[in-house]
């Protein structure tokens, strides 16, 4: 930080070692402005995607690809999604959510005058005087380099000085300072309910399927190994027999 400091009738700058800072402080009177300039604004934001929330937990994937996690996020968190704030606890999985951080930079100047008032009691000019405050104790001052000091309503320099002569000095510093505010916004977006079906599509049909029928038993290529075709040739050869016999029957009537 810079510091710039102008004088004018500077006089208050080193007290001696053998005046108290209690009365110093009781004959020095302090005033302070404040002067702002022209603020700078900027704006820099951050957007993603939640991919995983356990909890007070979050991961999210920003638009750049990258992964950032987010542990231990502060149930006072909120969040302005669709027009309504919103807690961690109410997050999403694929909601999207952006970070805007806006940061107002002022410039300051802080003038501090100080005024002393005395009389003088001794003067070693041009480098000190020491004045006889109205408590009655003497302190030593240091005179800067072209130092003036009024007296009666006429500037003098540290020659012009008298034994006796009430005098005043006027010490003013102005300090340029910078103030910096930051202020956090976090807006987000649900995500986007999942595309209903088509009005002419049904969304489940049920076709009932019969059970396959029976398959018909095969008949046997052969007979099995014990079966044998003598019985049938038998069974032929007695109703040859028993037709013989019947015609013979027939011819003897």
């Amino acid at each position: 930080m810079n510091r710039a400091t102008r004088w004018t009738q500077v006089l208050l700058l080193t007290v001696g070692v053998d005046c108290l800072a209690v009365s110093v402080s009781a004959q020095v009177e302090t005033t302070t402005q404040t002067t702002n300039g022209a603020p700078t604004v900027t704006s820099q934001s951050a957007s993603g995607t939640i991919v995983y929330l356990n909890g007070n937990d979050v991961i999210i994937k920003m638009d750049d690809g990258s992964l950032r996690h987010f542990s231990n996020v502060s149930p006072t968190t909120t969040a302005m999604v669709d027009g309504k704030p919103i807690t961690i606890k109410d997050a999403k999985v694929g909601m999207h959510v952006t970070k805007t951080i806006t940061t107002t930079t002022t410039p300051q100047t802080v003038t501090t005058t100080k005024t002393v008032t005395g009389k003088v009691f001794n003067i070693n000019p041009p480098i000190s005087v020491i004045l006889t405050m109205d408590n009655g104790k003497n302190q030593q001052f240091k005179i800067p380099k072209g130092q003036t000091f009024n007296v009666n309503g006429q500037t003098v320099d540290a020659w012009g000085l008298k034994k006796g002569m009430l005098v005043s000095a006027t010490q003013v510093t102005e300090e340029p300072v910078t103030v910096v505010q930051q202020q956090a916004k976090l807006t987000g977006s649900m995500p986007p309910p999942p595309p209903p079906p088509p009005a002419d599509q049904p969304i489940l049909v049920a076709v009932m399927v019969p059970p396959p029928a029976p398959a018909p038993a095969a008949a046997p290529a052969a007979l099995p190994k014990t079966g044998s075709e003598i019985p049938l040739i038998g069974l032929l050869g007695l109703l040859s027999v028993a037709l013989s016999l019947g015609l013979k029957a027939v011819r003897s009537n």
